[in-house]
């Protein structure tokens, strides 16, 4: 197993800042291109590794392609970076593939939209309360104030007791990165790091796209040669990797109707009674989520516990080939098949399914709202800023949310989109949308399926490893 070199990679893809309480993402965007360089290299040796002790403060930092290039990053380098990233989210094509249309359309957007303010880098600084992170910004403003402006920002906080707006358990089935020295939980969750880090091998038992210095800049001798020794053809000289010990972050804020979302579960019951009502509307958005709220698999738990339960050491082809405890459609169960993908054998499924995870980073904003069938009004705009690591967007993240999400043709279903994330407000050709629940005799479909979930903005980042930001500091 290849060790990770952990001094180098950005802690938060291994650690999710539980212990910070409060978190404040500064979308920036360069003034002063020098002065930025400046500032990189004074803060380099501050920024949050994954060796580090955490305390009381974390700073992390991540690039937009167009930061790259604010800097004077080569358009050629610059191709050797992933499409996805280089494109940005809000291409028409990536607008298809990740389904924000209507409300969630990117001209709507707050931030990351073609009708707002460009971002060149994200700045996430996170303090165990909420006067920490806000004096700890005040110290590195003094440093940037010349180099930066904050175009956008964003206000998050760990979920309270784990759970997000809607009311489920968030978080569980994260998977752990083999040779990060973190124990693996659940089942099927060690994952190659080459999955989640540039420089590493992947699933594929093969490196990932990295980004390599294709033509000279700065202090090319501050980074190592690529992993896999390619060079330029007629010096034979080794290209040097940008990427080694870096990641791509994915960022999108989250609007939650948590009113609408209970209204419209409560509404499919027939019960008159309040209680059983609730009760029925509890367990039709389980079968939604694949979990009841405090986390208990359906594969599991025919009835909610009722506790916490971070469970996530069960299969699906022997506990539930037929969908009858867990859908075929629920959210869990499409973005994490496990050994069931589409139609392949037990292993193989298993082998598959590692090929697509991300790792999520989430935090809510507004209010410490848990929602539920008996309490679903928040005082104001409640959501979550959805962030994932990966080291592939394309066969990761983008694949999670076209393929798997937002297709209403997936495993034995017809007109099934992700109920939590795939479901469109006008959908194409006014095609019905439904959610299937088997059943021993008839399934029950639920009709009608309405989006809860409208995406304010969004944007691909890259986080480079503490050499490479001090490395473009140089260019």
């Amino acid at each position: 197993m290849t060790a990770l070199e952990l001094s180098e990679i950005q802690a938060y893809l291994l650690s999710d800042y539980k212990e910070m309480g409060y978190s404040k993402y500064y979308l920036m965007q360069v003034k002063d291109a020098a002065a930025t360089k400046s500032f990189l290299a004074a803060i380099a040796h501050g920024i949050t590794h994954a060796e580090a002790t955490i305390t009381n403060t974390c700073l992390n930092i991540g690039f937009t392609s167009n930061g790259l290039k604010q800097l004077g990053y080569n358009e050629t380098n610059m191709h050797s970076f992933s499409r996805e990233f280089r494109e940005g989210m809000v291409t028409a094509h990536r607008q298809r593939l990740l389904g924000n249309f209507e409300s969630s359309d990117p001209s709507n957007w707050q931030w990351g939209g073609p009708a707002n303010d460009r971002i060149d880098l994200i700045l996430m600084v996170f303090g165990k309360d909420e006067a920490t992170a806000e004096s700890f910004y005040s110290e590195l403003e003094q440093k940037f104030e010349s180099a930066l402006s904050v175009v956008h920002t964003l206000d998050g906080k760990a979920m309270p007791n784990n759970r997000e707006h809607f009311g489920f358990r968030d978080g569980i089935s994260q998977p752990v990165i083999k040779g990060s020295g973190l124990p693996a939980s659940g089942n099927n969750n060690d994952i190659e790091p080459g999955e989640f880090v540039l420089g590493y091998k992947n699933e594929y038992s093969v490196y990932p796209d990295t980004a390599l210095l294709k033509i000279a800049q700065g202090k090319p001798e501050l980074l190592e040669d690529n992993p896999e020794g390619r060079a330029d053809e007629q010096t034979k000289v080794k290209y040097k990797d940008v990427g080694q010990n870096g990641t791509y972050f994915v960022l999108m804020q989250l609007q939650q109707n948590v009113d609408g979302f209970w209204e419209f579960m409560k509404k499919q019951s027939a019960e008159t009674d309040e209680k059983k009502r609730n009760e029925e509307a509890t367990a039709l958005a389980a079968k939604m989520m694949g979990r009841w709220p405090g986390g208990a698999p359906l594969v599991k738990y025919d009835k909610d516990p009722g506790v916490e339960v971070a469970d996530d050491n069960f299969n699906y082809l022997k506990e539930d080939s037929l969908g009858n405890k867990c859908p075929f459609g629920a959210h869990i169960r499409r973005m994490n098949p496990r050994d069931v993908f589409e139609e392949s054998p037990q292993k193989v499924s298993l082998s598959l399914t590692r090929r697509h995870r991300i790792m999520r980073r989430v935090r809510s904003y507004g209010e410490d709202f848990i929602g539920s069938a008996e309490n679903h009004k928040p005082g104001g705009e409640v959501g979550l800023l959805f962030g994932c690591f990966n080291a592939n967007i394309s066969k990761q993240f983008e694949f999670l949310q076209y393929t798997w999400g937002n297709s209403p043709k997936f495993k034995r279903l017809y007109a099934d989109p992700d109920p939590l994330i795939g479901v469109r407000e006008d959908p194409e050709n006014k095609l019905g949308q439904i959610f299937t629940i088997p059943q021993a005799t008839t399934n029950r479909v639920i009709t009608g399926m309405q989006s809860f979930v409208k995406v304010k903005g969004g944007a691909y980042f890259f986080f480079p490893s503490i050499t490479a930001i001090k490395f473009l500091a140089t260019i």
